[in-house]
């Protein structure tokens, strides 16, 4: 800034800053004119509410003079200022350990002859950099029961000026509470809370606070430590516990802060098996698995804050299931997995035989003879049932009927003469070798050798058949004196 007047001009900054406890500079300067002017008095003033208070002064003559309460903080920058014949051009003053009362408006004034007062101003701002901390609002945060809020965690900026701005950085769901409170030197404490429902789950949670004055940012940190009754679970029981299963176990986890202190074990409605052994927090259940080790076991956790119990309840199969508790499969033991292996196996060879059991049936119904016999034979020999007879049968008329559904191989030709062969086919004789030949037969399947006579099955080319033997469809004959009886 610059004041001028016939030539002559006092500059100043318009305004100047400082934090306090340092040292500031408001620089003065008189610009002489032509004709130059004669300085008798240089004034440095404080200007408050409209009053001036005088702060420093230099005279040619009497020198420099500063003026309670700056004396031990005022001081004029150059040393020609205070040299017997001094050089009053320049006055700058020095303020050393700025205080908030320091704050004001500063007029530089120089007295001339014969051109009058001439003078100009700056403007001082002092700042106060706040103290910031951060802290547990109380060393022991405890989770209660009702649950209710409280403040954990306290973030303050104190005596700034101008005024901080407090955010929070967390994870934990809660809310800040803001509060501003304005002291008599003109600063401003500022501070906040931060409200959580203290649990389990608020433990060794972090909070951080972030303050922001001016350009500058400060930030703290606090880990919330927050102690709670036990949290209980018991682990073990994977939901396949059979007979004769060895070494199951359950234990009892409890997540605390204190740590569990006691450990008690019991089962509802009755008492814990004999073959039981308690160390720590588990239960060891020695021996196979019986029935006996079914039933709801309880264990209670205890901390210095309360006791919290948990429970599982046990079920005893005989046999082990595929599933696990959770619905998960999981490997199953060697003797189960077999036995799961075998079953499979055994269903697959039941359906394969109840396949070829309807096969063969189907297959045998289809060669069945339309006949008055059920089994049919193949017949070896002579034909006759009994060696050395010949079974009588009754007169046949010439030509025999059979139904549609007959095969044509069963269709025989005419027969006549006595006992209804032709004659001239096959004459018999009762002492002849053939008839004395043992009458036999072999069933389907059976495979021999046997001599010329023997009539086997031949299907390509089909061998002679006698005038009293029918062929049938599977390749097998049958003796007509057989099958008319």
């Amino acid at each position: 800034m610059t004041m001028t007047g016939n030539g002559q001009s006092v500059q100043t900054d318009p305004s100047k800053s400082g934090f306090v406890g340092d040292t500031v500079e408001l620089r003065c300067v008189f610009i002489n004119g032509k004709p130059p002017v004669k300085i008798s008095q240089v004034t440095w003033q404080k200007l408050i509410n409209g009053t001036k208070q005088n702060v420093a002064t230099a005279n040619p003559d009497l020198g420099v003079s500063v003026l309670p309460p700056f004396k031990d903080r005022v001081s004029f920058k150059h040393p020609a200022v205070r040299q017997r014949s001094p050089s009053l051009e320049d006055t700058t003053i020095a303020f050393s350990n700025l205080r908030l009362s320091d704050e004001a408006a500063y007029i530089c004034e120089y007295t001339t002859f014969p051109a009058g007062n001439r003078e100009n101003m700056v403007n001082l701002t002092v700042f106060a950099r706040p103290v910031t901390k951060m802290t547990l609002t109380s060393p022991t945060i405890v989770a209660r029961t009702p649950k209710r809020k409280m403040p954990v965690a306290t973030c303050m900026s104190a005596n700034g000026k101008p005024p901080s701005v407090i955010k929070w950085d967390t994870t934990l769901k809660g809310e800040a509470t803001f509060q501003e409170t304005r002291n008599p030197n003109g600063t401003v404490t500022v501070r906040s809370n931060y409200i959580v429902l203290p649990s389990r789950e608020t433990h060794r949670q972090k909070l951080t606070c972030i303050v922001t004055y001016r350009a500058e940012q400060f930030t703290d940190s606090v880990i919330l430590n927050v102690q709670y009754e036990p949290e209980v679970k018991i682990e073990g029981f994977d939901g396949n516990w059979y007979l004769n299963r060895q070494d199951v176990k359950l234990t009892c986890n409890a997540d605390a802060n204190p740590a569990v202190t006691v450990y008690q074990w019991k089962l509802l409605n009755g008492s814990l098996p004999n073959n039981i052994e308690i160390k720590n927090n588990t239960l060891f259940f020695k021996g196979p698995v019986t029935y006996e080790f079914g039933g709801t076991y309880v264990c209670d956790a205890t901390n210095s804050i309360g006791t919290r119990s948990g429970l599982v309840e046990v079920n005893v199969t005989e046999f082990p299931n595929s599933l696990p508790f959770d619905g998960r499969e999981i490997p199953l033991e060697e003797h189960n997995s077999g036995a799961v292996i075998g079953g499979a196996v055994g269903g697959v060879a039941l359906l394969v035989a109840a396949i070829a059991l309807l096969v063969f049936f189907l297959r045998r119904r289809q060669r069945t003879f339309k006949g008055d016999y059920s089994t049919k034979k193949h017949v070896f020999g002579n034909g006759y049932s009994k060696a050395g007879g010949m079974t009588a049968h009754p007169p046949m008329p010439k030509n025999l009927q059979y139904p549609d559904d007959s095969d044509d191989e069963k269709k025989p030709a005419q027969i006549s003469g006595p006992g209804g062969f032709e004659g001239g086919d096959r004459d018999f004789d009762g002492n002849s070798e053939d008839l004395k030949r043992p009458y036999f037969t072999v069933d389907e399947g059976e495979s021999r050798d046997y001599d010329e006579r023997t009539l086997a099955f031949q299907y390509d080319p089909e061998p002679e058949i006698a005038d009293d033997m029918v062929s049938q469809t599977d390749g097998s004959v049958i003796s007509k004196k057989e099958w008319y009886v």
